[in-house]
């Protein structure tokens, strides 16, 4: 099973990794979902990727950010992002974790601008 963070966990996470290694937040979400409430990249690099996309995409993920590299993923509620970490875990990814209850528990917990949607 792909560990799980909380959004509120995060920073401790990025925090916890070793000196300059910076995690890359994964949104498979959709662009329209990106459009309408999105997170602020802080500790950490945002990636955009839908979730339809990753298996045409994976050749990428191998070379940037890379299987070793830390990755939080990141969808509205927390299942497709699910689904996606355990991908990259199946297939090589080492550091990857899921970040449960999406952005709208973003919202909650780390950034009230955020819009819920």
């Amino acid at each position: 099973m792909t560990p799980q963070l909380m959004p509120s966990e995060l920073a401790a996470w990025a925090r916890a990794l070793p000196a300059g290694v910076v995690p890359v937040v994964l949104d498979v979400r959709e662009a329209w979902e990106l459009q309408t409430a999105s997170v602020q990249p802080d500790g950490f690099t945002l990636l955009h990727m839908p979730m339809r996309e990753i298996p045409a995409r994976l050749a990428e993920l191998h070379t940037t950010p890379g299987v070793d590299h830390p990755i939080a993923c990141l969808c509205h509620h927390g299942v497709r992002s699910q689904q996606v970490a355990t991908f990259l875990t199946q297939h090589g990814f080492s550091e990857v974790v899921n970040l449960r209850g999406g952005i709208a528990a973003w919202s909650q917990q780390v950034d009230p601008s955020v819009p819920s949607y």
